[in-house]
């Protein structure tokens, strides 16, 4: 503008004019503005990503220490939303509304004490206009968002859920001829995400228009007070073109403030579905002076008696009397829904029974801390997961600490030491999600070894041979001494037992005890 005016004027005065000073300006602010966005985008998204790492953490724990009963509520696919999806949807909180709006507000600070400066009369109307386009209309929007919000993140959750159960139950769904009627309730998820999104998406476009429009009026107010102010000779006229400019970028700061509080309801419905998780007592709770364990000494089970609270009448366990002395190997048989699997979950205190008592080394197991029974018991499930890694980093679950010695050690035990030799990269194979790239019972066996590295005196079995063929089972089994050697393992199963694979078996459908 002034070089503009300078040039109109005559040659004098435009020599007069030194264009270089604006020039370099507008480049060093250039290379300022491009060094800020980027130092502003490191620490913002560092600060979020460490807080959101955090966060997970915190509500896996929370999810670790609820008990199985408590965790049957929710649906696989439901929980993983929670850890995944949930806690993505609070960077809003911070790199979409927080951030920007921070920013926005020192920016119309600073606006409004320049027109204060310089154009007094255009300073209450611009700043009027800017408080309600940045604090006012997100508010609003903020509002409405929120049933929408509450519904994408559900639907989302509802989407996940029907994926993995359908990953899980392919064949199942097949066999059934179902895939219909599950293509069918997977549409209707998600047209209701679909219809959540556009209601969030035309928010946004409402809050953008009245953004436009406060920018409209503040430019008028600009323009309506400034050019008298020029007439006058208050005001220069380069100076009003960069009050103008200014006002265009003040109002451009909003925008990310509009569109986090179109999103700020799917935070708040996440931010709810992560508190319902933290904010769960276990039902199982260590006492106020918890007494130490032995490190080694007699499982006692005594007059246990032990029905689901869901199903009180349906007792599981009446009256069941057991001793498993240290070293020993027992199994425990019968038909499903004998209470095998129960009393194993007793056993580790997975649940309390609501009569009799569970003693290790003549300690009642609801007298000590949780974490240390756990480090004198360990389970092998029959779903027992292998995690997406390799071979070492699943193993290092039994011990952290473990060194490559323990590690071959435990695989030796385990008979599967030959096989990971036998591999190019040895302890460093990657054996992919769920450890697709091993057999069945080459999964069975790393999952042994696991447990094995487990510092635990108790092992407990669970079907470890579920889903096996004969051979591999009988294997399985005959190899379980020399695994297990000097500890105590309690073995529930179907499975037909080789001679020496345990010292008695005990049949829960009759008490009565039998040599192996």
């Amino acid at each position: 503008t002034g070089a503009a005016l300078a040039g109109a004027a005559s040659a004098s005065a435009a020599q007069a004019f030194n264009l270089f000073v604006p020039s370099a300006l507008v480049r060093g602010f250039s290379f300022i503005r491009i060094g800020a966005r980027y130092a502003e985008r490191l620490a913002g998204h560092t600060a979020t990503l460490h807080l959101l790492a955090e966060l997970r953490g915190t509500l896996f724990r929370s999810l670790a220490r609820l008990s199985p009963r408590q965790l049957a509520r929710y649906r696989a696919g439901d929980l993983v939303a929670r850890l995944t999806s949930d806690v993505d949807a609070l960077d809003t909180l911070f790199l979409s509304l927080m951030a920007p709006l921070l920013t926005a507000l020192t920016a119309g600070l600073v606006m409004t004490i320049c027109l204060v400066w310089q154009l007094p009369a255009a300073a209450w109307i611009v700043a009027t206009a800017f408080l309600a386009a940045c604090l006012l209309v997100p508010a609003v929007l903020l509002y409405q968002a929120k049933a929408p919000g509450r519904t994408a993140q559900d639907s989302a959750a509802q989407l996940r859920a029907a994926v993995q159960e359908a990953v899980e139950g392919h064949a199942d769904i097949l066999a059934l001829s179902l895939s219909a009627s599950v293509r069918l309730h997977f549409d209707a998820a998600c047209s209701q995400a679909s219809r959540a999104r556009n209601t969030q998406a035309g928010l946004s476009a409402i809050g953008q228009s009245a953004i436009h429009a406060a920018t409209g009026a503040a430019m008028l107010a600009i323009l309506w007070t400034g050019l008298d102010a020029v007439e006058h000779g208050l005001l220069q006229p380069p100076l009003l073109a960069g009050l103008l400019l200014a006002a265009l970028g003040l109002f451009e700061t909003i925008g990310p403030v509009v569109r986090g509080a179109t999103r700020m309801g799917a935070t708040l419905a996440a931010l709810t579905r992560i508190e319902a998780i933290t904010g769960a007592e276990s039902d199982l709770h260590d006492p106020p002076k918890p007494v130490k364990l032995p490190q080694t000494g007699t499982l006692q089970v005594r007059g246990v008696r032990f029905a689901y609270p869901e199903a009180p009448d349906r007792v599981i366990l009446d009256g069941i009397d057991l001793d498993f002395p240290p070293g020993s190997r027992t199994a425990l048989t019968g038909i499903s829904g004998s209470g095998k699997s129960t009393l194993l979950h007793l056993l580790l205190r997975i649940d309390d029974p609501q009569a009799g008592s569970i003693c290790f080394g003549g300690i009642d197991v609801r007298n000590c801390a949780q974490g240390d029974l756990h480090r004198r018991i360990a389970l092998l499930a029959q779903d027992a997961p292998l995690f997406l890694g390799t071979i070492r980093t699943n193993l290092l679950i039994g011990d952290p600490h473990a060194d490559g010695g323990a590690l071959w050690n435990a695989l030796e035990a385990a008979r599967l030491c030959s096989f990971v030799r036998s591999l190019p990269h040895g302890l460093d194979t990657w054996i992919g999600e769920t450890g697709a790239g091993l057999s069945v019972g080459q999964a069975r066996r790393l999952a042994l070894a696991r447990v094995l590295l487990s510092p635990a005196d108790v092992l407990l079995l669970d079907e470890p041979t579920a889903g096996l063929d004969a051979g591999t089972e009988a294997e399985f089994l005959a190899d379980l001494p020399r695994a297990t050697r000097g500890r105590t393992v309690v073995l529930a199963t179907h499975a037909a037992l080789p001679a020496g694979a345990v010292e008695r078996s005990i049949s829960l459908d009759a008490p009565s005890e039998a040599p192996a």
